[in-house]
Parts: C-alpha cells; structure tokens; sequence
C-alpha cells in the first residue's frame, strides 16, 4: 500500500470499505453516550470515557477522509452506503433526542449526536466528490535500494 500527498490529503489506494466509517460512528456515540448515561461513574471513569469519544471522534474523522481521497474515478456504490449510514445513524440519534423519557444529558447528547452524524455525512459527500473531480495523476511505483538499475 503506497500513498501519495497532493494538495495537502494522502491519496489512498486501497479497496473502498464499509464498516469501517459506519463503524467507528456508533463506537464514538456509544461511548458517548455510556459517558454521559452510564449511570454512576466516578468522575474519573466519566473524563476517560469522555476522552476515548474524542480520540475516536478523531479516528472517525480520519477515516472518512481516507474513504472519501481513494484513487477511484468515479462515486461508487460504497460510497452510497456510507452516505446513507451516516445519514441513518443522525436519524437514529435524533430519535432518540426527540424520545420523552431519556434524562435531559441524554437528550442532548442525541442532539448533538445528530448534527455531528449529519456534519460528517455532508463532509464526506463534499470531499468524495472533490475527489472525484480531481484528474488522476499516474503514480510511479516506488525504486527499492537494493534493485538494480
């Protein structure tokens, strides 16, 4: 797998995937969620579960970006699905915003669930697109040391 940097993002080269986006989205929120409603957490087993969702909240981020730079030409069917996953998680985390009976933390963290689910869709559409639109450039294969020349 090699990679190369043009305007600033690593092109990928590897094969679209699905869970991994999907997947990393509901390990962010649920961890989110057991930080904020887990029940009685001490206040330091609340921070660490709070810092886990950002550092996965980042992992998640850079993974959409590695999904959305692949070296394909065009907007494939993975890229469909992990469009309509993002959008269906911020449905779900809406719904259970909009429920009567969670505690008002849990309320709000749904809220704020769907519109990071619905920031990260918009996000990875407009940079699967931009993707898309760039020419492709042809890539050398890397010389070993050791080859002959």
């Amino acid at each position: 797998m090699f990679e190369d940097v043009e305007d600033g993002f690593v092109q990928e080269r590897r094969e679209p995937r699905v869970g991994t986006v999907s997947g990393l989205a509901l390990m962010t929120g649920a961890t989110a969620m057991a930080a904020v409603g887990g029940g009685h957490h001490s206040v330091f087993a609340t921070i660490l579960l709070a810092l886990l969702a950002l550092g996965m909240a980042h992992a998640f981020t850079v993974e959409i970006q590695r999904q959305a730079h692949r070296r394909t030409g065009r907007w494939g069917r993975h890229d469909v699905v992990n469009t309509v996953l993002l959008a269906g998680w911020a449905l779900g985390a809406l719904a259970v915003a909009m429920l009567p009976y969670p505690p008002a933390p849990m309320r709000v963290l749904g809220l704020l669930l769907t519109f990071s689910y619905a920031a990260a869709c918009a996000y990875f559409v407009a940079e699967r697109r931009r993707a898309v639109a760039e020419p492709a450039t042809p890539v050398e294969a890397p010389v070993s040391e050791s080859s002959p020349v």
